[in-house]
């Protein structure tokens, strides 16, 4: 069930001016699509002005250049989006956990866990593992020997950290995600593939998310490293040796190469590919779906992909690209027979 505050209630934890009755109600968050009495939505483009007059929002979140767009009740703030998210975050805390180590978990003797932390059935918990304070362990968690998880961190069902790992403070871990296990690491000897051991660790910084069965593999030599404030989005895989650099964010289904060092404050499209040992600057932007194929030096937006096309016209563009250095070969040879027509020496 969600908490219910008025207006003047949620400014004066939040912040932002109420224009407006403060005593509204509101329980809820929701679209101004499809937004009820008792609940607040917000604008952010004005695209959606239209939807202003037709919302039954009992109040929304606007910026100041939309602070007389509506007659409805509403907060004023600086960026209604991240305000929008505080609101939600106030009305829908989290559920309360028991406290304790619940009958079904088994932990080595040799394991530190305070009583304030939770664990749940079924989770496992191997040697010399350091628990923070306030702590959840969710069910089926296997958390392997000299782990340390920083206060206040949740991980939930059935993710599976190796050992030597380390999170930070505040991190969130939702189920299925792998950390920590081996790199991608072979060398050829006579025609078969000898396994080289991944003996570095995967370090997690304060306050990063990482989304559900999404995967870092542990350093071969050194560590695998996840700045601050990073936030991973679902089925994201990470290869050795890898360092994201604090407060970035890349969505769904990325794949980046093993020993690849990605910026602080870059964002990266869903499905996009990096490949390894490259470089990406700070403040870099990817769009979905690109191949990078080189290191970035520079904060901009970088597109690596082909637009779709109906099917049979796709194969025509792409017979055509094998036949670039031919068409360019081609080119050149009429360019030059061009100057020469100009100078009357053909």
């Amino acid at each position: 069930m969600s908490a219910s505050y008025s207006l003047g209630e949620i400014a004066a934890q939040l912040g932002g001016e109420v224009v407006g009755s403060e005593s509204v109600q509101i329980n809820r968050v929701a679209s101004l699509a499809n937004a009820e009495h008792g609940q607040i939505s917000f604008l952010t483009n004005s695209k959606y002005h239209a939807l202003l007059t037709k919302t039954r929002a009992s109040a929304v979140i606007v910026a100041s250049v939309d602070r007389d767009a509506t007659t409805l009740p509403r907060i004023v703030t600086d960026n209604p989006s991240a305000y929008f998210a505080r609101v939600s975050t106030l009305l829908n805390p989290e559920t309360p956990t028991g406290l304790g180590i619940h009958p079904g978990a088994v932990i080595d003797a040799s394991s530190v866990i305070p009583a304030s932390a939770s664990i749940a059935a079924g989770s496992v918990i191997g040697r010399n593992v350091h628990i923070g304070e306030n702590v959840v362990i969710g069910a089926g968690c296997a958390i392997g020997d000299h782990v340390a998880i920083g206060d206040h961190c949740r991980l939930y069902a059935n993710v599976v950290v190796y050992a030597g790992c380390e999170f930070g403070q505040r991190c969130i871990v939702h189920s299925g995600a792998v950390i920590g296990a081996d790199g991608f690491g072979y060398a050829q000897d006579g025609g078969k593939w000898v396994k080289i051991p991944q003996v570095g660790r995967v370090l997690i910084a304060d306050d990063v998310e990482i989304g559900a069965n999404t995967t870092i593999d542990r350093g071969a030599l050194d560590d695998t490293l996840i700045g601050e404030g990073v936030k991973l989005d679902n089925l994201i895989q990470i290869g050795h040796n890898c360092q994201i650099g604090a407060h970035t964010a890349i969505a769904g289904c990325v794949g980046i190469a093993g020993s690849a060092k990605i910026g602080r404050h870059c964002r990266i499209g869903g499905a996009a590919m990096i490949l390894g040992h490259l470089e990406i600057a700070d403040g870099v932007t990817i769009t979905p779906g690109s191949m990078i194929t080189r290191s970035l030096g520079k904060a901009d937006t970088y597109t690596a992909l082909m637009p779709f096309q109906p099917h049979d016209k796709w194969l025509k563009t792409a017979a055509n690209i094998r036949h670039l250095d031919k068409m360019l070969e081609r080119i050149a040879q009429l360019e030059h027979e061009i100057e020469a027509l100009k100078k009357g020496t053909l």
